[in-house]
């Protein structure tokens, strides 16, 4: 099948991010774009969200509070104990 050039402009520091993003993904820029393409034509639609498994601020102050025992509630060795807790008055 014959190929086509295609030019696109954009801010030099967003490419360089999309180029280190589609890295980390295991594409080049071109490959990304050409997939996205494909999904795009197929679905007739934006079809799909790639990103990187990088959690946000709340998650990562989650998993610090996790790690140094801060923020934790209390445990339970029951349902019914959870349940006798989240009914009490406090």
């Amino acid at each position: 099948m014959p190929t086509t050039n295609i030019t696109i402009r954009m801010d030099e520091n967003l490419k360089k991010e999309a180029e280190e993003l589609f890295s980390d993904l295991g594409l080049s820029m071109t490959s990304a774009f050409i997939a996205f393409t494909k999904q795009a034509v197929r679905e007739q639609r934006i079809p799909f969200m790639l990103s990187r498994n990088f959690p946000n601020a709340e998650t990562l102050q989650a998993i610090d509070d996790v790690k140094t025992g801060v923020n934790m509630s209390k445990t339970f060795n029951s349902v019914n104990e959870l349940m006798e807790d989240l009914n009490a008055d406090h």
